[in-house]
Order: structure tokens, then sequence, then C-alpha cells
């Protein structure tokens, strides 16, 4: 008998103002623990939607900033469509929602995308729930005792105030109205802060201050680690560092260790303390970068605005930084602290380099060998590796894996048959823990068996080359008009700004299961057609991926600009799937570019950096294959089966 699968989520924590974004994508999880049917949100912090829009530029798209209730898609559950009032749509009907607990904030207007996994942002509690459960009673929950109260370490604590001004991924030459949000931050020296880097997403301008203070400092963002989730802040002012002491960081704590959580969370402008322990340690899906790293799971209350700030053990020492939570009718009091060891991987990486470059990757899908005739066939002699099914052409590993080996050792560390390594003195952790220790251009030593032969290799571990981005570095995306054509790469926010109905079923696999061939690899789409005599029977199409112009196949949209640049034939004609032609003559849409920008009111024809010159990464002589751009999708087996996984 079929059983309802009940509505999860992991939330992030910080509170915005104003319409914003922080809907994730399913595609982010799939090589996570947190499988079917539960729904994963990063959470946020206090939230108060503004209820003006911003105006679109094409009066013929319909607006995806409205303050009505989002329409609901068919996959959307009822429970969620009463709950979807704003972008960040995923309370249950009985929960009191705040529009965003992390520092996103929330878009309205743009429908829900609901997957078998997805990342939504959460309110602030759950309240008359089923059974009669506060799921996350704050009152209950805060603790305000002696000891902390006047502990000086709270006073490292400080409330960060960020505006946000998004680009708009659909309308790619400008922005989206801006919004404000709240979160958490602490001082660990050297006038620097630690915070989310959720908490300052497209960030504008960042304030902080202190407990017990009533003046506001500027601070500056000097990184941002995506994948773990921090941000690094800077405050120059010296008045803000009158008096200051920054915290210590102490070790990994134990299951059943105490912690206490503060921040400056909903429900109040002061400091807020909440107590729990240490229930769960293990490699977790990270809403907001998509990756999977070292995570806690506690049981103290953590609630939107809580996003940066620290989790302390029984001695005044920081263990973690609080991040996101994980809602459900079915479960309570789960929240996420990332730990000292992914902050100080970041730190580190930042001191190494003057910038964060990341975590890195193997770059291989892998498969569990449990059964012993699977081992047995494989000339596995004992009970452990892992088999590789997939090598990722941009990896490093490439050059020295094939499809076939198994993968029996990582430095010297046996890696189990359910792709587990030993951890602390009695515990076992996923293989990907021992990985993301290393950084950037580290070299590990693999043990594989090959045809049954045991062999020592090594490969560079360099971070993951995404077909289609989840975050657009530089903030704006990249585009490119050609008489009304808006040609842009495709990316995960603009699959969240489009949503799943007017993306396409078939651009859809390609952008969740297709691995990128090449560096600087991407999926070129047309976003939509600005009407114009030039471009008369075009003006419906919408979301189409172009293949090649004039007979080349393009790369990515800085080629399709060099291209176009140096065309000298009478005609442009652009190929997309099924092959479908839009044809136009070349000097014709010369002359009518300057007229439709003026008409639609867009201050240039691409963004600027199309105007570099163009370097192309595989060499003029490269030879172009019909498969080698996007045609070769994952199947879904891939990333749905529990048996695989990709490190």
């Amino acid at each position: 008998m079929a059983t309802a699968a009940a509505t999860c989520w992991f939330t992030a924590l910080t509170s915005a103002t104003g319409p914003s974004r922080y809907s994730l994508t399913s595609q982010r999880f799939f090589a996570t623990t947190l499988r079917r049917h539960s729904h994963l949100i990063a959470p946020n912090s206090e939230t108060n939607q503004n209820a003006e829009t911003h105006a679109a530029v094409n009066p013929n798209r319909k607006s995806r900033t409205s303050k009505k209730p989002l329409p609901s898609s068919p996959r959307i559950s009822s429970a969620q469509k009463e709950a979807v009032g704003q972008r960040f749509p995923g309370t249950s009907k009985d929960e009191v929602h705040f529009s965003r607990a992390d520092a996103r904030g929330s878009k309205t207007g743009r429908s829900q995308r609901n997957q078998p996994v997805a990342f939504k942002s959460f309110g602030l509690q759950k309240k008359g729930n089923k059974g009669g459960n506060n799921v996350f009673d704050i009152k209950e929950q805060q603790a305000e005792t002696g000891n902390f109260q006047d502990a000086a370490f709270l006073n490292a604590v400080v409330k960060v105030y960020c505006t946000h001004t998004a680009p708009d991924y659909s309308l790619p030459w400008q922005k989206q109205r801006q919004y404000t949000s709240t979160g958490s931050a602490f001082m660990i020296g050297d006038g620097k802060l630690l915070t989310n880097a959720h908490c300052v997403e497209h960030d504008t301008q960042v304030k902080v201050k202190r407990r017990g203070d009533d003046t506001k400092y500027v601070a500056k963002v000097l990184a941002r680690g995506i994948e773990c989730d921090m941000a690094l802040l800077s405050v120059e002012s010296t008045e803000f560092w009158e008096r200051a002491e920054p915290l210590h960081f102490g070790r990994l704590p134990r299951l059943q260790d105490p912690v206490t959580v503060v921040g400056y969370p909903l429900g109040g402008d002061t400091i807020s303390v909440t107590k729990g322990v240490v229930s769960r340690i293990e490699v977790t899906s990270y809403a907001h970068g998509s990756s999977d790293l070292l995570g806690i799971q506690i049981d103290a209350a953590i609630n939107p605005g809580n996003s940066g700030g620290p989790a302390f053990n029984d001695q005044g020492e920081c263990v973690g930084v609080a991040f996101q939570v994980f809602r459900s009718d079915e479960v309570e009091n789960i929240g996420y602290v990332i730990p000292t060891t992914v902050v100080s991987h970041f730190l580190e990486d930042y001191e190494r380099n003057g910038k964060y470059t990341g975590f890195p990757c193997l770059g291989v899908l892998l498969q569990k060998l449990e059964n012993p005739a699977l081992r047995a066939c494989l000339g596995v002699p004992s009970n452990e590796g892992v088999l590789v099914r997939r090598v990722e052409p941009t990896s490093d590993a490439s050059n020295v894996l094939k499809e076939g080996d198994v993968i029996v050792s990582f430095d010297g560390i046996r890696v189990g048959c359910e792709g587990t390594v030993p951890f602390r003195s009695t515990e076992r952790i996923a293989f990907r823990y021992l990985i993301s220790q290393k950084f950037a251009g580290d070299v590990a030593e693999l043990g594989i068996v090959r045809a049954g032969s045991f062999t020592k290799l090594k490969a560079v571990l360099n971070p993951r080359v995404h077909l289609v981005p989840y975050h657009i570095e530089g903030g704006q995306p990249s585009y490119l008009i050609v008489a009304g054509l808006v040609f842009t790469p495709l990316s995960d926010p603009l699959i969240e700004e489009e949503c799943e109905d007017q993306i396409g079923l078939k651009l859809l696999t390609k952008a969740r299961y297709s691995l990128a061939k090449f560096k600087g690899e991407q999926i070129v789409i047309l976003s939509q057609v600005l009407a114009n005599e030039v471009n008369i029977g075009y003006e419906d199409m919408s979301n189409e991926q172009v293949l090649k112009l004039n007979g080349t196949r393009i790369k990515n949209i800085h080629h399709l600009a060099y291209l176009v640049d140096s065309c000298k034939d009478k005609y442009l004609v652009f190929e997309f799937e099924d092959n479908y032609l839009a044809v136009l003559e070349r000097e014709a849409a010369c002359s009518a570019s300057a007229r439709i920008l003026k008409d639609y009111g867009i201050p240039a024809e691409r963004s600027p950096d199309l105007s570099e010159p163009y370097a192309d990464s595989l060499g003029v002589n490269h030879p172009v294959e019909q498969h080698e751009f996007g045609d070769g999708p994952v199947s879904n087996s891939e990333f749905g089966f529990e048996g695989l996984l990709w490190v």
C-alpha cells in the first residue's frame, strides 16, 4: 500500500525584507544521502515581504514579481499550495510563515518547482502541528542562563544587516528590486568576521552591529565560499573593535556533547541563546552550495536569523556555525551547524590563495560493492572498494582512471564496500569526507583494482566543473541580443525564474544529468524574442537551446558572440533542437539592433564580458563532434539510486 511522503525541508537561517530569491533546485542534492520524498531547505533570517514589484522590460512577458499568491504547479501538494504566499513556499498550512529566514529573502510571483527532493526556504516555527506538538517553540527553547547571559564571548556575536540586489536572470541586462535581510556573525580576530554566504549573497551593502550598541558599521565581503556556505567579512572602523575579544575555535564535538547556539533570530532584537546536544555527525547536504560536506546535527532550536551565528561548547569555544534546519511533519528539532573543520578549510583556502577557490572533487561516479558476486566478478578479494562507473571528462582523474576500476584506498586509507572510511575511533563516514579535506591542486594517491590486479595511481583534485552552474560568478549573467533574439547561458537561477514548465523537459534533462565535456562549456539558450519586423515569425520562441550558427557548433555564449561578429555571410542561420531553424538577414539584423534596444529600453546588445576578445579554450583545431556539447545525459539511475555516488 502506498504511503504518503512526509513533507520535509532544509531551511537557510536568515531573514529578508522585500522580494528575493532562495529556492534551490533538486539537481543540487542528487549526490546526497537525503533521498526521495523529502524536501531540503537552507534557513533564512527574519523577513517582511515588500509589496512592490519591479517592472519587466518586455511587456509581452508575464510578471515574475507579482505579490499575489504564486500559481501552484501540478506537482505541488495541497498543503504547500495553502502556504504559497511568497517566493519561499514550503511551510505547512499551520505554520507561522516568514518570508526568509536567511539572508536571501524570498521572491514573489514565480511558481515554485516541487521535486522529489527540493530546496526551499522555511517559515519561523511549526505550531498546531499534528498531535499538538510545537516543533520549534522559541519560548520553550531559548535559554538565558546566568552563565551565558553574562559571558564575555557573547559580545563577539554581532547582528548582520544586508541589502541585496539580485540579477534578473530572465532579463539579464537589469537587476531585480533590492531587498534587505538580517543574520548573525562573529569575530575571529585580525579585523575579520565570519558569517554564512547566503547571508550576504548579491550584497550591495553590509552593516554589522555589536551587542548593546546602537551604531551600525559598514562591513566588506572579502570572500564567499558558496559550497561551504561561509563568508569572510572585514570592518575597517577601529571603534567597532574596541574591547572586542575574538572567539576561539574548539575541536570537533562528540555525540551528546552539549552545544549552545547564539545569534539574532526572529522574535526580538537582542541576542538569543538556545541549548541542546550533538545528535549526529556525518557528511551532510549543504542547501546553499549544493555540496556534501561534514555537518553537525543538533537539537538546539535554530530559527530564521540564526544564520552565521556560532555554536559553543561548555568551554565557550566555537565548535560550528549555524546554517540550516530540517523541517518535516514527522521530525522536530533537527538543526545543522558547519563544523570547525570545514570553517578552517575555508579560512586556510583564503589565506593560501587570497581568494576562495573551492572544495575539490575526484570527479568520478561510484557504485557500492556490497554484493559478494559483484566483488568476485571484478577480482576484488576482500570486502572493500567502490566501482568507478563514470569519470568526468573535465577532471584529472579522466587521465588515470577508467570505467570498471575499483578504488580500494585513498591516500592509504582503506575504502569500504559501502563507500565509507574510518572516522575517529569507532565511527565510519562517507568516502567523500577524505576528498573534502584536500585543497584545489592537491594530489591524492589512489589504490585501485583493475582487471583483478592491484596498482597505485595519482590524481590531481580540483573543483568540479558544472555544465549548468548553481551560482553565477560575478553576479550578473552574460547575454547577447541579435536582432531581438536574446541568448544567455542556462543556469540554475534562470531555471528557477522561468520554472520547469517554461524550460521544457528536454532542456531540464540536459541541465540535470549532462556533464561538461571541457572547461568553459555552456548550454546556450534563446531565452526570448523581442518582437520586431526583422524577426517576424520567431516571436513565440523561448527557452530553446541553440546548437549551431551557420553550421558551427556553439561552445559557449562568448563563442556565439564571436561567431556573430566574424560572420560575413548574407544570412545568420541559427540551428536549434529538433532541426528548428531561425534565419536572419545579417545586414538587416545589424541595422535593426539599435532600434530594438531603444524600443525595449535595453542599455547594450551584450553584457560587458562579451566585449572582451574571445579565446578558444579548446584551440582552433580541436575536432568538434555532434555529441560533444551536452548531448550525452546521464541516466536517472546514476543520480537517484542509493548505491551510486559522485565524489
